[in-house]
């Protein structure tokens, strides 16, 4: 065989690994997590979390098989982790609300299915929240509109909770 027909064939491996795994620890995850009676939100947002940081590995997997070597992808790392790091402090980039995100997860009290009001000076407002991204808050208002707000304004804006939904 070629060495091209190698690199494929291994390409071709690591991505079979990398889809049972995906869906393998999908399901450990979800198990252990419902004896640990972490709410199914809080579960799915684990499961993101673990999601990309298998397909990273795998991404590094395939990289190192095509030939990318170890300080290429180190540079790769490192590029990204500063960019990351630049994240914590820019206070309006993308990567800012990624980071606000992990804060959202771990340190607010704000939950999906939790009825609040955002209680802002100009523009007060409230709604269901529907779903936490890496990037946006999404709440559902009364009219049935779907409100989005970057994470890391939502960090910065003070919320009553009006009702908890408890799951």
């Amino acid at each position: 065989m070629t060495a091209h027909k190698i690199q494929i064939l291994e390409t071709i491996i690591v991505l079979l690994i990398y889809i049972m795994a995906f869906f393998i620890t999908k399901n450990i995850i979800n198990n252990s997590l419902k004896k640990a009676h972490l709410q199914r939100t809080r579960r799915k947002i684990i499961i993101k979390a673990i999601q990309l940081f298998t397909t990273i590995g795998a991404l590094i997997l395939v990289a190192g098989v095509w030939g990318l070597e170890q300080n290429e992808i180190a540079v790769f790392a490192s590029t990204l982790l500063t960019a990351l790091g630049i994240a914590f402090f820019a206070q309006w980039s993308l990567l800012s609300n990624i980071t606000s995100s992990i804060i959202l997860f771990f340190n607010h009290p704000l939950k999906i299915g939790d009825t609040v009001r955002v209680l802002d000076k100009d523009f007060p407002f409230e709604g269901e929240v529907t779903d936490l991204t890496y990037f946006f808050v999404h709440l559902k208002t009364r009219d049935s509109e779907i409100i989005t707000i970057p994470n890391s304004l939502a960090l910065q804006k003070s919320f009553a909770i009006v009702e908890r939904k408890t799951i």
